[in-house]
């Protein structure tokens, strides 16, 4: 009876918590972290992972911004022995001017990162940030004491590529500046990455969930739903990534995202349980926004909250013309065969089972 009663316990708990039975499974996270919410987190949370290091880049908010959020993460979780190592602070092509000039010809952007500089008609979101890339505003769940690593994230992602070939899972949930790099610096690179999952691109996202918050996201993709902000900050480094010789890539895209969404009620559950990682969520995270960045870990860690996905060869459009960052895809038949890769595309999720693992990573006490 014990062994049974055991037994009922273990399969109770979500998969994401489970303790692993299989060798420690290794990961890099590159990402312009905003918050404590995100993949670093989730992987660290999680039981049988093995984080090497995270590299931050710009996108969200400026590089520097996210190296300190990735700092202050890893001081809450105890984690101060991974390596956070800052990468690209501006695109490789894009720009603000350059930005500008398009808007001029093809209209606003909704969202531009730290060049943010107009709402149009409300007040979504305050201001990113400052201008200058090398500012780092106070973070809400404190600032850190941690530095970090005088490395150059290219350059680590190859070395770290190099002595754990076909072993690490690479999540890439910000502009994929430094993946870019590192794939035009090593074109052996993406073949010893055992696989990619990145958050990024859109294909035809519709609404989902229907309330105020929601409601002001619609709108950056009713009339442009090919248009997502990772691969618009940094076109050329997506079409780079897309183009390269990777074992396997999992992609999401927006369209799952918009059946997720930060509620204060899921808040309030996770912020119930007294633990300081629990606590400093309800600082970092803004109740509305969908879970872009937590689809990528989540899906990975537990892939059974996939209900829909579809193969893909994906491409990214670099024209500098009104489809600027869009996100190109195919069948396999329609294919233009100009080194496009097939994709596994994640199209829609378990939203319950997903909260039910998220919670479980969040509230799981953290390393002492």
């Amino acid at each position: 009876m014990r062994l049974l009663a055991l037994l009922i316990l273990l399969l109770s708990v979500p998969a994401a918590a489970r303790p692993a039975d299989s060798p420690r499974r290794l990961v890099l996270i590159d990402d312009d972290v905003i918050g404590l919410n995100g993949v670093p987190t989730l992987l660290l949370q999680a039981p049988g992972v093995e984080v090497l290091g995270i590299t931050t880049t710009s996108g969200s908010v400026w590089r520097d911004t996210a190296t300190a959020h990735a700092l202050r993460t890893l001081e809450i979780l105890g984690r101060t022995k991974v390596p956070v190592v800052p990468g690209a602070t501006f695109p490789l092509l894009n720009s603000q001017e350059q930005v500008k000039r398009w808007e001029g010809m093809y209209g606003r952007l909704v969202f531009k990162g730290p060049w943010t500089d107009y709402w149009p008609g409300d007040t979504i979101q305050d201001h990113p940030g400052a201008t200058d890339p090398r500012v780092v505003p106070d973070l809400p769940e404190g600032n850190p004491t941690l530095k970090p690593s005088a490395e150059v994230a290219a350059l680590f992602l190859i070395r770290m590529a190099r002595a754990h070939p076909g072993e690490i899972t690479l999540f890439a949930t910000g502009p994929m500046t430094n993946i870019a790099l590192a794939s035009s610096l090593d074109p052996d690179f993406a073949r010893n990455i055992k696989e990619l999952v990145y958050m990024g691109g859109s294909l035809n996202p519709t609404q989902r969930i229907r309330n105020a918050s929601a409601d002001q996201f619609a709108r950056e993709f009713v009339n442009s739903p090919r248009r997502e902000f990772n691969i618009r900050w940094d076109p050329e480094a997506a079409r780079i990534v897309a183009h390269a010789p990777w074992r396997k890539v999992t992609m999401i895209p927006v369209d799952p995202s918009t059946g997720t969404q930060w509620s204060s009620d899921y808040l309030a559950t996770i912020q119930a349980v007294p633990s300081p990682l629990a606590q400093a969520l309800g600082k970092s995270i803004s109740p509305g926004f969908p879970m872009w960045d937590e689809l990528a870990a989540m899906v990975w860690l537990d892939p059974a909250i996939v209900t829909r996905s579809e193969t893909l060869w994906i491409d990214f459009e670099t024209s500098m013309a009104a489809a600027y960052g869009d996100t190109l895809s195919w069948t396999e038949a329609y294919r233009p065969h100009l080194g496009e890769q097939a994709q596994t595309v994640v199209l829609e999720v378990d939203r319950a089972r997903m909260e039910a693992d998220m919670r479980a990573l969040y509230t799981r006490p953290v390393a002492k």
